[in-house]
């Protein structure tokens, strides 16, 4: 045992050595646009601003998020508090729709609107974002406007004869037409990722409604998105729950490894690693909040933590593969930043919860592949795709889907449980 919290210390020491001399400088020292408001989230492998001319209401509610939640755990020394707030203004007075209500997609450096249609996928993050923020610094306008995006969701995206929600919108709510435009899906990304939100509402609000509706998210989400026999994530959905060959939208988020054509290898086939072990933690984490559920949950969490830790993670290279088939095995076998942070924190959970005998090992494999190779050390962030070697494919630093929300995030989290652990 004392072999094992020598490990588990070390392990700690670089997480937080990490966090607070690389990775939260990176940000603090680059990303708040003091001329036009809000953050820039576009840099190449160097760190350098990259230009680009856009601010997404997805990176900019992740790095209010990022900021929040290093703040709440006591990171920062009140700059990071500073930043949030500084993201929050941005977003409330840029990004907020005063006709239609509701954030915009798409907004220009200067804060000029670009996209406006509404995306349920980003605000979802708007909601998680803000209520994380009133959390972490008491300021209401946080909450006031996390509620907004709720009531607005619950009204114009509810899809209320199958369940679960619609998720493409024009600027005035109208539903977006079928196909690419995304009108006519429903995806796992965007229900787990309500899942997190709603999670959020509850413990700012503690408000029956959002309780209610974070349990019928949960539902869906068991009943519906995972697969019935895996318990692994489904990616796409026709509206009355049918499996939907993966499609790229139109106003795509996150998946711009497409091949040509907008259609998928192994399109009615594939689950992400990332995905299930992120699905299970964030499922547990909401338990915690309800302050109930676990025994309903617990069977279906670890069955979900153990599909992504035995057929996810490489043995011999170390790091988590991109994605398989749901019965196990591996299609892809390239590294993604997001994923490696998301079955981190996911195999600490399952040492806290199930005891550490395969989790810890689990945890250490990705662990070393992450601090070995996926943190470019001289400049603080994360590389975004690598070879299964480990050698980088893309080499920029962040933009609009790759920003600080898996990597901060990971780090807090891992950091509580690893303290649990020692504790």
């Amino acid at each position: 045992m004392a072999a094992a919290k020598k490990q588990i210390s070390a392990c700690l020491e670089e997480c937080r050595h990490h966090l607070t001399t690389e990775l939260l400088p990176f940000w603090l020292n680059r990303c708040k646009d003091d001329r036009y408001g809000g953050f820039l989230t576009h840099f190449d492998k160097d760190g350098k601003d990259a230009g680009t001319d856009e601010k997404s209401l997805i990176a900019q509610a992740r790095t209010v998020f990022s900021m929040s939640a290093a703040h709440r755990a006591g990171y920062g020394g009140g700059k990071c508090a500073e930043y949030a707030k500084h993201g929050v203004d941005f977003l409330i007075d840029k990004m907020w729709d005063k006709q239609y209500g509701g954030f915009f997609w798409m907004v220009n450096r200067k804060g000029e609107v670009t996209i406006d249609k509404k995306i349920l996928y980003g605000l979802s993050f708007a909601m998680y974002s803000l209520t994380e923020y009133t959390m972490a610094t008491g300021d209401p306008r946080g909450r006031e406007y996390a509620e907004k995006v709720f009531d607005l969701v619950k009204k114009y995206c509810a899809e209320t004869t199958y369940g679960g929600y619609f998720e493409m919108f024009e600027r005035n709510w109208d539903l977006c037409g079928p196909g690419p435009k995304g009108g006519d899906r429903k995806t796992l990304d965007v229900h787990m990722h309500l899942m997190e939100a709603f999670t959020n509402m509850y413990e700012c609000t503690r408000q029956d409604i959002h309780r209610r509706t974070l349990l019928e998210d949960i539902d869906i989400l068991l009943k519906k998105i995972l697969h019935k026999r895996y318990a692994t994530g489904i990616p796409q959905f026709t509206v009355d729950w049918k499996v939907a060959p993966q499609i790229k939208f139109d106003i795509v988020w996150g998946w711009d490894r497409f091949a040509e054509g907008g259609k998928k290898a192994n399109a009615e086939d594939n689950t992400s690693a990332g995905h299930n072990v992120e699905f299970a933690w964030l499922l547990a984490h909401a338990t915690d909040v309800l302050g109930a559920g676990w025994d309903d949950y617990r069977k279906v969490i670890k069955k979900a933590m153990d599909h992504g830790r035995k057929n996810g993670i490489d043995p011999e290279f170390g790091g988590v593969y991109t994605e398989g088939p749901h019965a196990g095995g591996v299609y892809d076998v390239e590294k993604e930043f997001w994923q490696q942070a998301e079955v981190m924190i996911g195999m600490l959970e399952g040492c806290l919860r199930f005891g550490p005998k395969v989790y810890w090992p689990a945890y250490v494999n990705v662990h070393r592949f992450v601090f070995d190779k996926m943190i470019n050390h001289p400049v603080g962030e994360w590389w975004p795709l690598m070879t299964r070697e480990g050698k980088p494919i893309w080499t920029h630093m962040s933009h609009s889907w790759k920003v600080n929300y898996h990597t901060i995030r990971c780090m807090v989290e891992c950091i509580r449980r690893l303290e649990k652990l020692l504790g």
